[in-house]
């Protein structure tokens, strides 16, 4: 049976909450483990520096997004986990690809465009403190996908248009040096991607300042959902979806009947705080089964990089091969 390969990254500029557990780490985990997907998944720490230059908070990120997806099921004999920077064929790659890249693509990027727009509202100069992280990290990310020849790279739909400049990039540069040795990726939007709610009822993200960690204590855990807005409705009182997040956050974690169980008591006027307590059960029946895991790692750091290292030898014996493909084609080579 052929494989489907599929790539994903992820950027280590924080430490994972709920939002990310529900909308991509557990999914990717589970799509990881089918019979026909090839996954690629790695730590995105060059990416990370582009928005955070605080050293501090990339190695701590890096650790514990690490110990996060490990704690929560990842199979690294079956997926390819691995730190961006142990593969430095990824950045030669890359320095290659923006040698071959219009300048035109890059000045269309939504992210260099908003920073623009935003400095000509402030009436600033366009390209006020836009550093060239910014401005060139799509050729970066193409570096990514396109170093492995994924089939698909799963994203939310702000980030549709990279992988569209990977596909861009990727034929230009066979098209230019008539060799076929990148293949073109296919973007994958799961319109079933649980976008879970904050505490606010905003999607859950740490700009909003909404979030709750996925590694507490019950007692954390709770006081934590108790900050979930509600409205005042006394306890009998029927409480309808839309009132409060409660509803959509249980159903996160939740089967259709425990969460049609949840959502008829609520209508029936079940206390707020009753729900809340019924809430932070729920959430902790899965995931405190996974926080020794994780915090057993985060003490353990040598195991975490010795799996990382394990990944990145099996990735960089693809890149090299790439690389050298890719250095053969524009006459990167030995003169005998």
């Amino acid at each position: 049976m052929s494989k489907i390969r599929v790539l994903t990254g992820v950027t280590t500029t924080g430490i994972p909450h709920l939002g990310n557990y529900v909308g991509a780490i557990r999914p990717a985990i589970r799509a990881a483990a089918q019979d026909n997907v090839e996954s690629f998944l790695f730590l995105a720490n060059y990416h990370g520096i582009i928005k955070c230059h605080d050293p501090k908070m990339i190695a701590e990120s890096t650790k514990a997004v690490a110990a996060t997806w490990l704690a929560c099921g990842l199979d690294t004999e079956r997926t390819v986990f691995y730190r961006q920077s142990d593969v430095p064929e990824i950045l030669e790659l890359n320095w290659i690809l923006t040698c071959i890249t219009a300048k035109g693509l890059m000045n269309r990027a939504h992210a260099y465009k908003a920073a623009v727009d935003k400095n000509l509202e402030d009436k600033q100069d366009p390209d006020f403190e836009i550093e060239m992280g910014l401005y060139s990290y799509p050729i970066l990310m193409t570096a990514d996908i396109i170093m492995f020849n994924a089939h698909q790279v799963p994203v939310g739909r702000d980030q549709i248009q990279h992988v569209e400049m990977a596909r861009d990039i990727a034929q230009r540069f066979n098209h230019r040096f008539g060799k076929n040795i990148f293949r073109l990726p296919e973007v994958v939007i799961d319109e079933q991607v649980e976008l879970l709610v904050g505490l606010d009822g905003r999607k859950m993200s740490k700009s909003y300042g909404n979030t709750i960690e996925l590694f507490l204590t019950p007692k954390q855990r709770q006081k934590a959902v108790n900050q979930i807005i509600t409205n005042l409705k006394e306890p009998s009182v029927p409480k309808f979806k839309g009132e409060s997040p409660i509803f959509e956050m249980y159903q996160a974690f939740a089967t259709a009947a425990e969460y049609s169980e949840f959502e008829r008591a609520l209508n029936d006027g079940l206390a707020w705080g009753e729900a809340k307590k019924l809430l932070a059960a729920k959430i902790g029946a899965e995931l405190e089964p996974l926080t020794d895991k994780y915090h057993d790692l985060i003490a353990n750091p040598q195991q975490i990089e010795d799996i990382l290292q394990a990944g990145a030898a099996k990735a960089r014996a693809e890149a090299r091969e790439t690389l050298a493909q890719v250095k053969e084609a524009v006459g990167i080579k030995s003169l005998v």
